[in-house]
């Protein structure tokens, strides 16, 4: 099983969460999201990554592959068992990608000022929105642990990256996520440019 991996990549990052909370074994093969190898170009015809080759298998879309390995490998399972809890997490996870993960992409990419400002407050908002929820529970789902949260700790993780610092009434938000920052999987998960980007930002 190979994964090719944008070395800062939000999408590329969720998948290396999920694969590193269930430990599966596979081979990384780090590229430059901006400048892709050949083989990316023509194995996936959206030319992005992640990529998952797994034998004749090839994959592209980090939740396809997200959804993928959570049930190809089961345990420990990454989505909830009942119909409703599962329809939800889609719906969070559709909104992590439609209202955040584009609006980063923006701020990472250099868009123009009047885009970056909209993306940021776009965030800004959105996360201080769902902040309370985590005074009432440990994680998106209740008390289990999700491909949710894996999508969500990429993002949480790069806000000093993007320019974005929340307000006092979203503490319960950064209390989850240096709760998810200190599970073995996240820490595994990292790549050297994703620890050594944040580090520069909080500095500066």
């Amino acid at each position: 099983m190979n994964l090719y991996s944008g070395k800062d990549c939000p999408h590329s990052h969720r998948t290396r969460i999920v694969a590193c909370e269930k430990d599966i074994q596979m081979d990384i093969n780090w590229v430059d999201e901006n400048d892709l190898p050949q083989e990316v170009l023509e194995l996936n015809p959206a030319n992005d990554v992640p990529l998952l080759v797994d034998r004749d298998l090839v994959l592209y879309n980090s939740y396809v592959i997200m959804e993928y390995l959570d049930e190809r490998f089961p345990h420990p399972p990454l989505m909830p068992v009942d119909p409703v809890s599962r329809a939800q997490a889609r719906l969070m996870l559709s909104r992590i990608e439609k209202d955040w993960y584009q609006g980063m992409a923006a701020l990472m990419s250099g868009a123009s000022k009047k885009v970056q400002q909209a993306a940021r407050q776009s965030i800004r908002d959105g996360l201080a929105a769902i902040a309370p929820i985590f005074s009432r529970q440990e994680y998106v789902i209740g008390d289990a642990f999700s491909l949710v949260d894996c999508s969500l700790a990429p993002l949480i993780w790069r806000l000093p990256q993007i320019g974005i610092e929340l307000p006092k009434a979203a503490s319960p938000l950064l209390a989850y996520g240096e709760r998810l920052f200190r599970r073995e999987g996240f820490i595994e998960s990292l790549g050297p440019i994703e620890a050594e980007n944040r580090s520069i930002a909080l500095a500066g």
